[in-house]
């Protein structure tokens, strides 16, 4: 998407006060076609000729009815009368036809041109290799910015473009309306008619541009407001919402969010618009009264004609009067760029982070990360802090994966757990350190391509409402569909259980809002996303990582998963997050993170002898369990 003026024009910061050149406008009209973009210039230059040409007509109409008059029907001076009448009429019908393609090609237009950019938008999104980008607010206010005008197809960038070309009608309108009064009386008189016009426009547009800038000011109190509108709506609240009575509160917090967003718009528009549109205003009419004044006079006198009179009275005030809003072109233009100006920032923000480009997935860099790691799978003195945070989550770590063997990491909330995954797979980078496969920074290897070794579960993994064939699938959507390897690894994974009464089996829709539709406990979930990281495995991946990944099973069918687990895995890269020590004392390996750093590593038995920090929660979290309280886990920050 015009990248290199996109980037010069967000460099320059030209973007500040809400300018947004025509010509950013115009670097997108091409998406609408070549072809359909003359069609549309060509209507406009008709449309913007005809009413010159009507008043040009009408103009001839009034200067022949005295003439008409005397000479009678059938006189040569009535038929020319007649044929002005009809060109006139002529002129008035085909504006009125035209408008109505004018439209309907300009809607063509921004359906091809909003088309393209949803088409960027999604890629944008889904092309970055880090989660950094839309883990800050400035950049999810972007995003909302840039969505939020094709969510509600209100002044989308496609309308702009429409609206831009619009422009040509009225400008050559305005154009031809200067000619004939600088053709009937002066053409000094036809640059003040054109000057007094475009301080009216400038008023009006001038203002428009202002008064835009104080929309982006409200963004993230507008998208507060969309998230307390999304819960009322959303089906996956509505248990909550009724239960806990949370309709008022809901509906009471949307009003006041949207109220409070539309505030500082208001009163914004009293103050750009009112006073300084009377100066605009004030100055524009006194000039358009003294043109109208100095016509009267040369009329007066007879240095103008009843035609020239007709003609020059038409043309200025219909020139007057496209000082006037554009609704077809000015609000699309300012607020239709929105879109573009929200994601031109966030693709800047994701150059800022990103170490790999979109580049197509080649088989070269699927051979260079296939089979690692083979010998070794290292983090060393990694450090890691948050994007905004000073705080670091990770200090100097050193922690070796042994290969084929299973891993498990433990410690507190907010020990840093899941941030290790998140490095590991790619979704941050080390703020300082390496994490090696094989003695190979993974840094250096595609990103996607190195994906595609790992498979992970997430505690707050995505229930897709797609069916159980499907959800098991897209743990390998890039490899052929197998569903003898996904029914075994649902049998594994002990989640065939959960569709064995149904007639469609693995291939029943998960969501009830689809007919024939269920859906699943907590626990069925998780063995489902289980399932889906053992098929991985069948397709070739070698790393598999669970974080938390039985928090919605209790302690007892937690503690038979591991037992299970660790068979099923057996020779395979695996690394275990979790926040109970129980669960984990079947692992190969057991390490034990705080404050950031490995402070304690070994099998369960050297650890309990060492009577450190993991015998002391392993003994704590024990002796609750014996008491019947269930240790139940807090998500870990992020």
């Amino acid at each position: 998407m015009w990248p290199r003026l996109r980037k010069r024009l967000i460099s320059s910061r030209i973007w500040v006060d809400g300018v947004v050149p025509r010509v950013v406008i115009a670097h997108q009209i091409p998406a609408a076609g070549r072809g359909l973009v003359a069609l549309i210039v060509g209507v406009n230059i008709a449309l913007g000729l005809l009413p010159v040409l009507f008043v040009l007509a009408t103009s001839v109409v009034v200067g022949r009815v005295p003439a008409a008059v005397d000479g009678g029907i059938g006189s040569t001076e009535w038929d020319g009368l007649v044929m002005a009448f009809l060109l006139a009429a002529g002129a008035f019908v085909a504006q009125q036809v035209i408008a109505t393609l004018q439209g309907s090609l300009g809607e063509l237009a921004k359906r091809r041109v909003d088309g393209k950019l949803r088409d960027e938008t999604m890629a944008l999104t889904l092309s970055s290799t880090s989660v950094a980008p839309m883990e800050e607010s400035s950049n999810l206010d972007a995003l909302s910015e840039a969505t939020i005008s094709f969510e509600s197809d209100w002044h989308t960038p496609g309308m702009a473009c429409a609206g831009l070309l619009a422009l040509i009608a009225r400008y050559v309108r305005l154009l031809g309306f200067v000619v004939l009064v600088g053709v009937v009386l002066h053409w000094w008189v036809a640059m003040g008619l054109l000057g007094a016009t475009m301080m009216f426009r400038y008023g009006n547009r001038g203002g428009l541009r202002r008064f835009s800038q104080v929309w982006r000011e409200v963004v993230p109190m507008l998208r507060r407001g969309h998230y307390y509108r999304a819960l009322a709506l959303d089906g996956a609240a509505a248990k909550e919402t009724k239960i806990f009575g949370l309709t008022a509160w809901l509906t009471g917090r949307y009003e006041t969010t949207y109220l409070g967003s539309l505030a500082p718009v208001w009163a914004a528009r009293r103050r750009i618009y009112l006073r300084p549109y009377l100066g605009y205003a004030s100055v524009g009419a006194i000039a358009g009264a003294l043109i109208l004044a100095l016509l009267a006079h040369d009329a007066a006198t007879g240095a103008v004609s009843l035609t020239g009179l007709a003609l020059g009275l038409q043309a200025t005030v219909s020139a007057l009067l496209l000082g006037e809003h554009y609704p077809e072109s000015d609000v699309p233009t300012q607020f239709g760029m929105r879109a573009v100006v929200g994601l031109a920032e966030i693709e800047s923000a994701m150059a800022r982070v990103e170490s790999s480009t979109r580049t197509p997935l080649t088989r070269e860099a699927i051979e260079a990360a296939r089979e690692l790691p083979a010998a070794s799978l290292r983090f060393e003195g990694v450090s890691f802090a948050y994007p905004g945070s000073g705080r670091k989550v990770l200090d100097d770590l050193d922690l070796e994966l042994a290969v084929g063997r299973c891993t498990a990491i433990v410690g507190v909330n907010g020990a840093g757990k899941t941030t290790l995954v998140k490095l590991l797979t790619r979704l941050h980078d080390p703020t300082a350190g390496v994490i090696t496969a094989d003695e190979i920074p993974i840094a250096e290897l595609d990103v996607r391509a190195w994906r595609r070794q790992v498979s992970v579960i997430f505690q707050d993994f995505i229930h897709y409402q797609l069916s159980g064939t499907d959800n098991i699938f897209l743990g390998a959507a890039h490899a052929p569909l197998d569903v003898e390897a996904i029914e075994r690894a649902a049998e594994r994974a002990g989640a065939l259980d959960a569709f064995s009464k149904h007639p469609l089996g693995l291939d029943t829709i998960l969501g009830r809002g689809y007919v024939g539709g269920v859906d699943l406990s907590g626990g069925q979930w998780q063995r489902l996303a289980i399932a889906r990281s053992l098929y991985a495995l069948e397709q070739g991946a070698t790393v598999l990582v669970l974080d938390e990944p039985t928090s919605a099973l209790d302690v007892r069918a937690e503690a038979a998963f591991f037992d299970s687990f660790v068979e099923l895995t057996r020779g395979v890269t695996s690394l275990l997050i979790s926040h109970r020590f129980s669960s984990v004392r079947r692992a190969d390996r057991i390490v034990v993170i705080d404050g950031g750093r490995v402070v304690e590593q070994g099998d369960h038995d050297a650890l309990i002898r060492l009577d450190g920090s993991y015998a002391r929660l392993f003994n704590l979290q024990a002796e609750r369990f014996a008491a019947g309280l269930d240790d139940e886990p807090e998500e870990e920050p992020s």
